[in-house]
C-alpha cells in the first residue's frame, strides 16, 4: 500500500499454464492421423472416379490437417510457463491458431465453390459407384474424429475450430455419398458439382461464426457468459461499496476469463479487517456467480478517481 494511497489488490488463482485445449491434445493427434489417412484415400478415389466432390473433400481434409497441426502447435506454446515479459505466457497462441483456421477454411470454401461452377460449364464423366465407396469411408472416419472432439469443442475455441472442420468434412462425405448415388442411379453428372457447392456452402457460415468469436477474444470483448451490468450490480450490492469504475472483463484464451475493477469503498471498510473481508467477498462473488476466478481489485476511498486522472496528465 503506497503512501497517500489506499489501494487493495486481490488476485484469486493465478492463471494456470494448462489451457482448455491441452486436455484434448491426444484426441487431436488421433484426429490428425485419421484426417491425413482419409485425405490420401479421397485423393485416390477422386482421381479414379473423376469426382470433383471427392477432390474437394480431400482438399478440405488437407486444410483440416494443417489446422489440426496448428492447433497442436498452439497448445504446445500456450502451455509454456509465463515469463517476466509474457506474464500470461503464450496462451493467446490458441486464439491465433483459431484465426488461422478460419482464414484457411474461407479459402477452401471459396475454391470449392469456384471449381464447382467450372465443373457445371465443363461436365466430367463421374463414376458414381466409386464415389459411394470412398464417401462412405470418409464419413465413417470423420464420425470417429467428431466423437473424439465433441466435448473439447465446448471448452476451447481452438478445439472448436478443429471440430467444425471435421464436421464440415463429415457433411461433405455425406454429400459425396448422395451425389454418387444420384450419378449411379440416374446418370445425372451434374450431381457431382452440386455436391461440391453444398460442401462449400456448409464451410463458410460455420467459419464466419468461429471467426466472430475469435475476433471477440482478440478485441478483448467481455466473455459471453459475463453480463457486465450484473457484475456491476453485484459489486455495488456488497456492504461498504459506494461505487465502481474502470470495470473491465476480457478473455486471454478459451477457459481463461479475467476481470479488473476499481472499487470505491467507505472509510470504515478501509480498516484492516474490513479491507480483507471485502476482498474476500468480491472474489467469492465473481468466482461463484460469473465463473471469473482471476480478478484484480483496487480498493480506494471516495474522490480517488479524480486524483488518478490528474496523475495521468
Amino acid at each position: 500500500m503506497g503512501a497517500g494511497h489506499d489501494h487493495g489488490h486481490a488476485h484469486s488463482h493465478a492463471p494456470a499454464t494448462g489451457t482448455a485445449a491441452a486436455a484434448y491434445r491426444g484426441r487431436l493427434r488421433i484426429a490428425l492421423g485419421i484426417t491425413l489417412t482419409i485425405m490420401v484415400v479421397e485423393i485416390i478415389g477422386g482421381l479414379l472416379a473423376d469426382s470433383l466432390a471427392l477432390i474437394a473433400d480431400a482438399a478440405h481434409m488437407a486444410t483440416d490437417a494443417v489446422g489440426l497441426s496448428m492447433a497442436l502447435l498452439a497448445i504446445h506454446f500456450a502451455n509454456r510457463p509465463p515469463s517476466t515479459n509474457r506474464t500470461f505466457g503464450y496462451a493467446r497462441a490458441e486464439i491465433l491458431s483459431a484465426l488461422a483456421n478460419c482464414l484457411l477454411l474461407l479459402g477452401v470454401g471459396g475454391y470449392v465453390l469456384y471449381e464447382a461452377i467450372e465443373r457445371f460449364m465443363t461436365p466430367a464423366d463421374t463414376r458414381g459407384g466409386l464415389m459411394i465407396v470412398f464417401g462412405l469411408i470418409g464419413l465413417l472416419a470423420n464420425s470417429v474424429s467428431l466423437t473424439l472432439l465433441m466435448r473439447g469443442q465446448k471448452e476451447s475455441l481452438n478445439v472448436r475450430g478443429a471440430f467444425l472442420e471435421v464436421a464440415a468434412d463429415a457433411l461433405g462425405s455425406g454429400a459425396v455419398l448422395l451425389s454418387g448415388a444420384v450419378v449411379l442411379t440416374t446418370g445425372w453428372q451434374a450431381a457431382d458439382p452440386v455436391a461440391s457447392l453444398v460442401i462449400g456452402m456448409m464451410i463458410v457460415p460455420r467459419t464466419l461464426k468461429l471467426l466472430r468469436e475469435t475476433l471477440d477474444v482478440l478485441l478483448e470483448a467481455a466473455p459471453k457468459n459475463v453480463d457486465m451490468a450484473q457484475v456491476r450490480a453485484h459489486i455495488l450490492a456488497l456492504d461498504g461499496v459506494e461505487d465502481v469504475h474502470d470495470l473491465h472483463a476480457w478473455t486471454i484464451t478459451s477457459g481463461m476469463p479475467v476481470l479488473s475493477a476499481h472499487v470505491v469503498v467507505s472509510s470504515e471498510v478501509l480498516s484492516a479487517v474490513g479491507h480483507e473481508k471485502l476482498l474476500h467477498e468480491l472474489q467469492g462473488c465473481l468466482g461463484d456467480h460469473f465463473d471469473v476466478e482471476h480478478c484484480t481489485f483496487q480498493l480506494e476511498p471516495g474522490g480517488h478517481a479524480e486524483h488518478e486522472a490528474r496523475l495521468c496528465h
